[in-house]
């Protein structure tokens, strides 16, 4: 955040008395911790008049929401994995829920997968731990790249990434053979289809198959959204059309439209504009008026919306929204930033200033 501001004139005495005080504190400029940014470059609102959380609370760390997958990934940590092998089992039919718990072991097993080891010892031919392991090495693939870009990226990397990939197509095959009502393993088919840079044609029958699986498929949608993105295989119009389409199956899936347009926003800055866009939001708003914000999904959904409230200049169903969203700044769009915290806090800080020289806004009524 500090670098962007020399790149804005108006912005220059800040970065300038950020200078001071990193050469104060004997540190760069971009090792200045979080808050001492945020002191000099935040909007100075008074939130708790909105009825907003205080900027020191505002926090990136997402709240225990699965009792159950925090104990077992504490036990796999321990080394123990009956466990997780009897939680992966009992998710089965409960499709979103079964994604969340096999990605988030999946995500250990790529770090250690000793556990795994002893899974698989103790109960061979086990079609849950296919499931784990298939996913897993699409997380050890991506470990293996990193998160630099392409540019980057060594040739040792890209070539490791690749194999990894080839593998965890071979795993997710058999999962999908041996458990055919799954649709995990196709959609870590979809997931690792990216990476492998597959056409068109074979990605929609990839989809089709967890489709007829499971037509409401959360994260498949959100997987199918970025291989649809420009910056993959896809296309500002392909990504937003599959979303619109997707959008009209659920309420569920009624954010997708608004994520399809932040990702095209860099090249189709009219995007907001959309219609269908503006559609997609005011339907979001409806459903969310009877929602909190006590999930991942929700939070994400509600952060998606106030990005596109702002962009439309809609500042005070902005900052309603960040009233409901409270102090947790954990999912979308923040987390795409390198300082999420600060991302969240600068844009409802605008929201407020805006609101207020605007019409106004009044803190709700207690």
């Amino acid at each position: 955040m500090v670098l962007s501001l020399l790149f804005k004139p108006k912005e220059l005495i800040t970065v300038i008395r950020l200078m001071r005080e990193a050469k104060r504190l004997g540190v760069e400029i971009d090792e200045l911790p979080s808050d001492v940014v945020a002191s000099y470059v935040l909007p100075k609102t008074h939130p708790e008049r909105y009825g907003l959380a205080p900027d020191a609370e505002v926090t990136t760390t997402s709240p225990i929401e699965d009792l159950a997958l925090a104990a077992v990934k504490d036990d796999v940590r321990a080394g123990n994995w009956e466990n997780a092998a009897d939680l992966v089992a009992s998710t089965h039919g409960d499709w979103d829920r079964r994604q969340r718990v096999v990605w988030a072991l999946a995500d250990l097993a790529a770090k250690d997968d000793t556990w795994m080891d002893a899974w698989q010892t103790a109960r061979p031919g086990d079609p849950h731990w296919i499931v784990v392991h298939a996913m897993s090495l699409v997380a050890l693939a991506w470990d293996i790249r990193g998160s630099a870009t392409s540019s980057q990226t060594t040739r040792e990397q890209f070539e490791g990434f690749h194999r990894v990939l080839f593998e965890a197509r071979e795993a997710a095959g058999i999962a999908a053979a041996v458990l055919p009502d799954d649709p995990t393993p196709w959609n870590t088919m979809l997931t690792l289809a990216r990476g492998l840079q597959v056409e068109h044609d074979e990605f929609r029958a990839i989809w089709a198959e967890l489709m007829s699986r499971d037509p409401l498929h959360h994260n498949g949608h959100a997987q199918a959204l970025q291989y649809w993105c420009r910056k993959w295989h896809g296309s500002d119009e392909l990504a937003l059309t599959f979303a619109i389409e997707a959008a009209a199956k659920a309420p569920k899936l009624l954010s997708l439209p608004l994520q399809a347009a932040y990702e095209a926003e860099g090249t189709s800055p009219d995007v907001w504009k959309s219609p269908a866009v503006a559609r997609a939001l005011d339907a979001l708003l409806a459903r969310l008026v009877d929602e909190g914000a006590d999930t991942y999904a929700l939070r994400n959904d509600r952060g998606y919306a106030i990005y596109a409230l702002l962009e439309l200049q809609r500042f005070e169903e902005a900052v309603g929204q960040f009233r409901a969203l409270g102090a947790l700044a954990d999912a979308g769009p923040w987390d795409y930033f390198g300082e999420p915290r600060l991302k969240f806090l600068s844009l409802r800080g605008i929201a407020v200033k805006a609101a207020a020289k605007g019409k106004g806004v009044r803190a709700p009524v207690r």
